[in-house]
């Protein structure tokens, strides 16, 4: 692997692409820390030393921002507002036909429908800053409570505004230039931009996260849990890997005086077809009791309940409810965006056959009956991986951060082994041997 990665540097417009993707990754961390005008960066830096993130929505997106949201950094929104606009157009095409006639146009649909994403994304940042800005003033972007340094209430001094308006046009254009930069990033460098600076972001928290652990749990438990993260690691690159292949035969047919048709190929099913969209969504369905009781009386019993249950992440309500959310979300998200009906129409077409069983609805059915069974290990997959920073928060006393586990080891094996695919064809198509030999 070593002598793949040298051989990458040694050729010029390659080791161009890699220095390049690098250089944005700097830059996208270095704004990062840069704070808001208006921030008290005394006061976020003593919340930020005084108490841990939690396991909401918010901690799930300060995990993607690479802990910018909770420094209100003016990259404090990251990628997310991207994200969550990419999920929404997608899920549009089921509803809304014109969006399905652009996304079967092709390049041209694309761009149209790419462009729809800049727009949304932009209205999302909006909305999102002003909602974060209105957290951080009433001191519950931390957590609040008792617990919180009484700093936490006091991170914007100045809540006028043209201050605030300041902060959200701050915002609004860092989440610009971090999408302009991922789409710099694919067009010009190596890999998927967005998914790129979303590993950047995950991975720049490993280092913390586990020496904190040894920190407070001592060294042999830090050591224990590298050796259970390694362990883990293996084990969600085994089942990323994975994939049903089912045969595809295409009938030999002459057009003029050649032969065409005749091969076989395979359409690949991977077990875990809706990556980590299931975890995002329940996380962020998880969160709307929380958020309802920050803005109702903080001693009324129901109020009190709902913060016992849905803050702390590791009530058993919370962790059943966020398994059968997780399966759940799964199937959905699966069914919208693969279309068996779809695809055998586009096997017939092309004079293609699933060996024993007929062309057209039989087909489908067949598509339909492999993808049921395949997406049920995959949501329980998901389920398990998303449990592990509980678990890890019960037994070592993590926070819901944890590296090795939910959404970050998700992404970081996933961008990482597309991003490897990518630099491993560039070497081939150079006639060097790659990283898997």
């Amino acid at each position: 692997m070593l002598s793949a990665f040298v051989r990458a540097f040694k050729t010029p417009d390659l080791r161009r692409k890699l220095l390049f993707t690098l250089a944005i990754m700097a830059v996208f961390r270095l704004g990062s820390f840069i704070p808001t005008p208006g921030v008290s960066y005394r006061n976020v830096q003593e919340c930020l030393g005084g108490i841990s993130t939690t396991g909401d929505l918010l901690g799930l997106v300060n995990l993607f921002s690479g802990g910018a949201l909770l420094q209100l950094s003016v990259f404090a929104l990251g990628i997310m507002p991207y994200i969550t606009a990419s999920i929404i157009i997608q899920l549009l095409r089921v509803v809304i036909p014109r969006f399905e006639a652009l996304h079967q146009e092709g390049q041209s649909g694309t761009a149209k429908l790419t462009q729809y994403t800049r727009y949304l994304t932009i209205a999302l940042a909006v909305l999102q800053s002003t909602t974060y800005i209105a957290v951080a003033r009433s001191g519950n972007l931390f957590g609040g409570g008792a617990g919180a340094p009484a700093a936490c209430g006091d991170v914007i001094p100045d809540g006028s505004v043209p201050v605030v308006l300041l902060m959200v046009l701050t915002m609004t254009a860092g989440t610009g230039l971090v999408m302009w930069m991922g789409e710099l990033v694919t067009e010009r460098g190596i890999g998927n931009g967005m998914s790129l600076l979303i590993f950047t972001s995950i991975a720049a928290t490993f280092p913390s996260s586990i020496w904190a652990i040894g920190r407070e749990r001592g060294y042999d438990v830090m050591a224990l849990v590298i050796a259970v993260g390694l362990v883990v690691v293996a084990l969600v690159v085994f089942v990323e890997q994975s994939q049903r292949r089912v045969p595809v035969q295409y009938a030999k047919r002459m057009v003029g005086r050649r032969m065409y048709g005749g091969t076989s190929t395979y359409i690949p099913m991977k077990v875990n077809m809706a990556g980590v969209i299931p975890i995002i969504f329940a996380s962020s369905l998880l969160y709307l009791p929380s958020l309802v009781a920050q803005f109702a009386d903080p001693t009324a019993g129901w109020v009190v309940w709902l913060q016992e249950t849905f803050t702390a992440g590791d009530h058993p309500l919370y962790i059943t409810l966020y398994f059968l959310l997780i399966v759940f979300f799964t199937y959905f998200y699966v069914a919208i965006t693969f279309n068996p009906e779809e695809v055998a129409d586009n096997i017939k077409r092309v004079g293609g056959f699933i060996p024993g069983v007929r062309a057209g609805r039989p087909t489908a059915e067949y598509l339909d009956y492999v993808l049921t069974r395949i997406t049920l290990p995959g949501a329980l997959y998901l389920g398990v991986v998303a449990l592990i920073p509980v678990v890890a928060l019960v037994l070592v006393g993590a926070n819901q951060n944890f590296p090795f586990g939910g959404a970050s080891i998700l992404i970081i094996v996933g961008v990482g082994l597309e991003t490897v695919k990518q630099i491993e064809s560039q070497l081939q198509q150079r006639h060097y041997e790659g990283f898997l030999r």
